[in-house]
């Protein structure tokens, strides 16, 4: 063993919470080491401890790097020990430029003044390193999240980061820009970088990983490295047993769909982008749901999935052209987000704690959010019948946390998500539309989510699901559409779709194409 990190006994509280209950955790020099277990299970938080996010006095137990007790009492602590984290949620300042994002605190200076040459030069060093080859004056939000993740890779470097902990890494990347990552990673630890890499993605968890440590409720379940007598030492059947504590024998519930008739239809719709209005997001869109149907959209990023979701619920999204929606054969025109929720309409963001959350608000006052109106009466609140809603959808959900009272920016990416979902059940929706519904969540929390789909399709309303996972579109749908350059480029039902068919539709062929073996 060449250990270059040890956590020994690790116990963090918060009231009413113990997150974790005596973690440890062995990482060696120049590996990549994954880290594994349902939303909560304490990763995050284990990792914030190892940053300096929660300082030394604040958590018990021991940290030690290459042998020698580290007492971190911040950030900067850890970095100037070769320690860089970078979140789920990227801290770049979309403003500002690829250079200055990189050096943002470590400026290159000389006398207290910025040596802008410099820091360019070096800037255009780390970028090569990353394999990112843009201007270093580009600004950072005229970047996909694939090159500002890079961004934020080099911004490590710039601190001579020797161990980097990446929290989720791809899950906001399609499949070419993650494979670009994992690459990166997989070169980067050649050279002897360590990587730590929390993941509830366990394709990418068996491609990369040379050691995996599975963490449940708070506490390490085991730690699995090659070697011995099994040949298969990362088994995803023991790593989701591990995570879970128990078997799970289909990664979806059993379901016989109960499909009725069509009541929900999308005409010519047409949608230009608001910054670039002469481009269209949504062009000549047509669609329809049945009662007690999934309907699958997919496409690779950018083609128009969200664009078309956002600016239908209440044309939240872009410069409206034309187009119409019929709801039980009746025309609406469902143009704010309000009248969307009146007409029976939720959208489910793919970007929670942006479009989905308010980070300051506690649970309770989330979920009942956009549906007030259900519980005041005479101009006043219903404090009580507040907190009974809550509670009701705290356990329905099963939301992990010390009550209802606690602050949404405290919880993990899988209840903060299923806080999003109460929200929206709440409003007693016919439609609703599910934009990447299990991004960031684990293998445990993506089935409860998958059976609460099920259910509500059962009960007779609509469901549309974007996804970038198109395993999970083809377990989840009864028909799937395809969307290419803003338009819809096809539509299989669930019997003929297979993932080939869908990724010849989104990039290549038409339907007509397809089925006619061109």
């Amino acid at each position: 063993m060449n250990a270059l990190l040890e956590m020994r006994d690790i116990v963090k509280e918060f009231p009413g919470v113990k997150a974790l209950d005596g973690v440890s955790l062995t990482v060696e020099n120049a590996e990549i080491h994954a880290i594994c277990g349902e939303n909560g299970a304490g990763k995050s938080t284990l990792m914030r401890v190892l940053s300096g996010v929660y300082p030394q006095g604040s958590f018990s137990g021991e940290i030690l790097i290459q042998g020698s007790h580290a007492d971190f009492r911040n950030i900067r602590d850890a970095e100037e020990a070769g320690i860089a984290i970078i979140h789920q949620e990227l801290a770049l300042i979309p403003e500002l430029s690829i250079t200055e994002n990189i050096f943002l605190g470590n400026e290159v200076a000389e006398k207290g003044i910025i040596d802008w040459p410099a820091a360019t030069s070096k800037a255009r060093k780390l970028m090569d390193r990353v394999g990112l080859h843009e201007n270093p004056d580009t600004p950072v939000k005229n970047l996909g999240v694939g090159k500002q993740q890079l961004v934020e890779i080099a911004k490590a470097l710039s601190k001579d980061a020797r161990l980097l902990i990446l929290d989720e890494p791809t899950a906001a990347l399609n499949e070419d820009d993650s494979e670009q990552l994992l690459e990166l990673l997989r070169g980067l630890c050649a050279k002897g970088m360590t990587c730590i890499m929390i993941s509830h993605k366990l394709n990418e968890v068996r491609a990369v990983s040379d050691a995996v440590t599975i963490i449940r409720d708070g506490r390490t379940v085991e730690t699995l490295r090659p070697g011995g007598a099994e040949k298969d030492w990362l088994d995803e059947d023991r790593i989701i047993r591990g995570m879970v504590g128990r078997a799970l024998t289909s990664r979806f519930p059993e379901r016989t769909p109960a499909i009725k008739d069509v009541f929900f239809e999308v005409r010519d719709w047409t949608v230009r982008k608001p910054d670039v209005p002469e481009v269209y997001a949504c062009k000549n869109m047509d669609f329809s749901v049945r009662r007690g149907e999934i309907i699958g959209f997919a496409g690779l990023m950018g083609a128009g999935r969200t664009e078309l979701a956002r600016s239908i619920f209440g044309h939240s999204y872009g410069i409206f052209e034309r187009g119409t929606i019929l709801k039980d054969g009746r025309e609406i025109a469902p143009r704010t987000v309000a009248r969307a929720i009146a007409e029976g309409m939720a959208y489910i963001s793919e970007d929670r704690k942006s479009l989905g959350l308010n980070l300051l608000d506690d649970i309770k006052t989330s979920i009942v959010s956009a549906a007030l109106q259900r519980i005041v009466h005479m101009g006043c609140l219903d404090l009580k019948q507040e907190l009974s809603v809550a509670e009701s959808y705290r356990s329905s959900l099963d939301i992990k946390s010390a009550g209802v009272d606690v602050n949404v920016a405290t919880l993990s990416g899988g209840n903060q998500q299923k806080v999003v979902l109460g929200k929206w059940l709440f409003t007693d929706p016919d439609l609703l539309i599910l934009d990447e519904p299990t991004r960031g969540i684990d293998v445990g929390a993506k089935y409860e989510i998958y059976k609460l789909i099920f259910q509500l399709a059962e009960e007779g309303r609509g469901v549309i699901v974007i996804s970038s996972e198109l395993p999970e579109l083809l377990g989840l749908a009864d028909r799937i559409y395809t969307i290419r350059e803003g338009e819809i480029s096809g539509v299989l039902d669930k019997a003929e779709a297979d993932q080939e068919k869908l990724m010849r539709l989104m990039t290549t062929f038409t339907e007509k194409e397809m089925r006619s073996g061109k």
